[in-house]
């Protein structure tokens, strides 16, 4: 396979998308778009890495509260998830007009989203500055909630997969199946946002 140097970027290792969920001031709740999304160990146990860029509301709230949800956006939550992924809460103070169907940690004081098939429960245990505006968020894992659906072992681990349905951010703007179809480009999914997303 023949290689060419390239600008830097990560197009080709495409993560998956995750709504961060946050407790507003009035106890209210709060999701935010991201992917910068890994995994670590802790002297504590299982932990989690989460980078957030720019100076943004949801960075703002778990500063604050010191705890967070990771809850993964499956392709029937992408509409929602593209709808917050491309507006701005410090510019847009209704942008929680729509909201998912809202479960609360069953460990954290953390709102969780019942439709995602996997949701984290993640308390703040250090903040890295990054300089750039940049921060990342080292996090021990304090709970994991799963689609029932997903714990069958029965079922092969790929089926499983596929039935959570993960969205991925690919390179170019645009989102992707696990399977690798196209989901759209970054703005069009929320277009097809229905009457289901409303404050409930």
């Amino acid at each position: 396979m023949a290689k060419i140097k390239t600008n830097i970027d990560n197009d080709f290792c495409p993560q998956a998308l995750f709504l961060y969920g946050t407790k507003q001031e009035d106890g209210q709740p709060h999701f935010g778009l991201f992917c910068w999304f890994s995994y670590c160990h802790t002297s504590e146990g299982f932990g989690a890495m989460a980078c957030i860029g720019e100076e943004k509301q949801t960075k703002d709230l778990i500063r604050k509260n010191g705890a967070f949800s990771a809850n993964l956006v499956s392709e029937r939550l992408l509409p929602l998830a593209d709808y917050y992924g491309c507006t701005y809460g410090r510019t847009a103070p209704d942008k929680m007009k729509r909201l998912p169907a809202v479960e609360w940690g069953q460990v954290l004081d953390v709102p969780t989203i019942a439709e995602s098939p996997v949701s984290f429960e993640l308390e703040v245990k250090k903040e890295i500055h990054m300089g750039d505006g940049s921060d990342i968020f080292l996090c021990l894992i304090r709970n994991v909630a799963k689609d029932k659906t997903l714990l069958d072992s029965v079922i092969p681990f790929t089926e499983r997969l596929m039935r959570a349905a993960p969205v991925l951010a690919s390179g170019e703007n645009t989102y992707s199946s696990i399977d690798g179809r196209l989901l759209g480009k970054w703005g069009e999914p929320m277009k097809s946002l229905d009457t289901n997303f409303t404050k409930r």
